[in-house]
């Protein structure tokens, strides 16, 4: 059996009396554990085969609880173990057979080789190369242009920081409606200007001579870091005069 999904996935699925859920609920369900998932990317991992939720006569998708903590699972492969959609397909495959197949390692590499997950968050991994590929599914050429406009930047060991997966993911998604890697440079630009002001704020408590106040500088960059993320978004419905369910 899948492992049912923490956060609002179980909550969403519960909540409903028919035991079918539409494609709006289950966004909601499940973001609370995952708050960057779309409705586009429910769409895609349907289309990858990866949940089949049933349909009413006018077309409409109907998902039970089963395909929610399905969904919960594979969004959970990918976020925290970083493996392409065909081996959670594999994996999927085997645990619906009923055998006791152990999770496949693919990413959060350190020089080179798998290694467990870490203790830390995402910030603290490292992902090579080749995990990399794999995990958003692409080729050699792709990543090279993704680096080119500066969307993904490897480390001076080669390899790359976590999040570029989400970075690559994301891409990859955007690119289906039409926008290309070239498009993204002032998303880059801007990025990286709040960045550079979030910096500046804590900057003089990483130079702090106490200890303490220099570690207090990690939690400070996260709570802006999270702020000027909120802001942004709520900057771009702003100017697209959209609300998101």
């Amino acid at each position: 059996m899948l492992q049912k999904p923490s956060g609002g996935a179980g909550r969403g699925a519960a909540a409903t009396d028919s035991g079918l859920m539409s494609i709006g609920a289950v966004l909601n369900a499940l973001r609370d554990e995952f708050p960057e998932v779309t409705i586009s990317k429910i769409r895609f991992l349907e289309s990858e085969g990866l949940i089949e939720p049933q349909r009413t006569p006018s077309g409409y998708r109907k998902f039970s609880a089963h395909d929610v903590e399905r969904l919960g699972h594979v969004l959970r492969m990918q976020r925290d173990h970083y493996l392409p959609l065909k081996v959670i397909r594999e994996h999927l495959a085997a645990m619906e057979r009923g055998e006791a197949v152990p999770l496949p390692v693919v990413g959060r590499q350190r020089d080179g080789e798998s290694a467990a997950e870490p203790s830390e968050g995402p910030t603290a991994a490292r992902i090579g190369r080749d995990a990399l590929l794999a995990a958003a599914d692409v080729d050699e050429q792709e990543l090279k242009e993704w680096e080119s406009y500066g969307l993904l930047t490897p480390l001076e060991d080669g390899a790359y920081d976590a999040e570029a997966v989400t970075v690559a993911l994301l891409v990859i998604e955007l690119g289906r409606f039409g926008i290309e890697p070239r498009h993204l440079r002032a998303m880059k630009a801007a990025a990286d200007r709040e960045a550079g002001l979030v910096d500046q704020v804590v900057a003089p408590l990483r130079r702090h001579r106490n200890p303490q106040t220099r570690a207090h500088a990690e939690a400070r960059t996260k709570e802006l870091a999270g702020l000027t993320v909120k802001l942004h978004a709520a900057l771009v419905r702003t100017a697209l005069g959209v609300r998101l369910p």
